[in-house]
């Protein structure tokens, strides 16, 4: 792969890096520590500017090219946060916080961008700004929705915004896109069932809750087979079910249902929260029985610009020699959306290569992926405001 040279012979430092993270992860939030090294290594890489507490915990660094004749400015993210799993992949340099681990590779993330950042700093080969985002809390805490929210678009006159996430099952150092939907919405609902309870040896006085939620369960899944077109990707799952009863012969008062539903387009994530609301509170009154629902609007889907996914799939090729510009889109959600809604710009995957799968205990992030990652972050400011 064409490499950047400078970035190879960087490579053993960014592991270094990578590894620093990896022993000392931190969730959501809470990662002072980790806001605290890349505001550390920024600083000594001589960037033109810090700003920490961007979105709570967020830091965004300005380098600045050798000229600046057009106003471009390209904002470039990273996540930092960890996830809240048990380590089980007995590495030297695994997790020294128990419960919490680097299992989606947010500290390879990290690592690359600040690579990128060092590799900027020094050589400045480009006309703009480039704009270094290290976000926190892309696990559940909606870190990219806070930094926006913060102002963060409009304070550094952010015109386009770029991100990558490691894949495992990608070749290490290949790279895939598509414009469009690339990762799904992610919305979670609660259904409560009220009835009646009862004797289980005379269900005739009771209303059975624990039935009429099995039924509801069921008809949810008609959402996808009947009222979705065919050739869309909509996922629903229930994911927990229980009832107010601890003994086999009590018919349950109550019954809960909690499930996640996951689309590709703002049309199907609208329907499909709508026929929740509709399957769930028809069909417990068909039983004499009511139901409530509780939606937990989640993530949007992360949608790539058609332009900028071009500029993103040109800097890969240019790269690692092949892309693929036109991969399958994935129901996993990520909450560089946000930004996404903000301003143009475009998410790339990164091969990770024969690994476990993200959020597995035994999961680690290919260090062999590092210089094609920084490289892409750099490439892309290049090619994007070219001297």
């Amino acid at each position: 792969m064409p490499i950047k040279n400078r970035l190879a012979e960087m490579h053993a430092e960014i592991t270094g890096w990578r590894r620093h993270l990896h022993t000392n992860p931190e969730l959501l939030f809470d990662v002072h520590q980790t806001a605290q090294f890349v505001v550390d290594r920024l600083t000594e890489f001589g960037v033109d500017d810090i700003t920490t507490g961007v979105g709570r915990t967020g830091v965004v660094a300005v380098i600045k090219g050798r000229t600046d004749t057009n106003g471009r400015v390209i904002g470039l993210r990273a996540d930092m946060d960890a996830l809240p799993i048990e380590e089980a992949t007995g590495l030297e340099y695994a997790s020294q916080v128990p419960g919490k681990m680097h299992a989606c590779g947010h500290d390879g993330h990290t690592a690359m961008l600040l690579g990128a950042a060092k590799y900027l700093s020094e050589t400045r080969n480009f006309d703009g700004t480039a704009v270094l985002i290290f976000q926190p809390a892309e696990e559940g805490g909606g870190g990219g929705k806070e930094m926006c929210d913060d102002g963060m678009m409009e304070r550094w006159n952010i015109q386009e915004v770029y991100g990558l996430h490691n894949t495992p099952g990608l070749p290490v150092g290949e790279f895939a896109i598509r414009p469009g939907a690339l990762l799904a919405s992610s919305d979670e609902f609660e259904i409560t069932v009220t009835g009646q309870g009862g004797h289980a040896a005379a269900p005739h006085e009771a209303i059975d809750t624990t039935l009429v939620a099995a039924q509801i369960l069921i008809s949810l899944q008609t959402i996808v087979s009947r009222n979705v077109n065919p050739v869309q990707r909509v996922v629903l799952t229930v994911g927990t079910f229980e009832t107010d009863s601890v003994a086999s012969n009590v018919i349950a008062h109550t019954a809960r249902l909690k499930g996640t539903v996951r689309t590709l387009d703002p049309e199907n994530r609208a329907l499909a929260e709508a026929r929740v609301q509709r399957v769930a509170t028809d069909t417990a009154s068909a039983f004499g029985a009511q139901a409530t629902v509780t939606w937990d609007a989640g993530y949007p889907a992360t949608i790539n610009t058609e332009a900028e996914t071009e500029f993103a799939a040109e800097a890969a090729l240019a790269v690692a020699g092949k892309v693929d510009s036109d991969v399958d889109p994935i129901m996993p959600s990520e909450d560089f959306s946000y930004m996404l809604e903000e301003r143009p710009g475009a998410y790339i995957f990164l091969g990770n290569g024969d690994t476990e799968t993200c959020h597995h205990p035994a999961y680690n992030f290919e260090d062999e992926a590092i210089p094609a990652g920084c490289s892409w972050f750099a490439e892309l400011v290049e090619r994007r405001m070219p001297v």
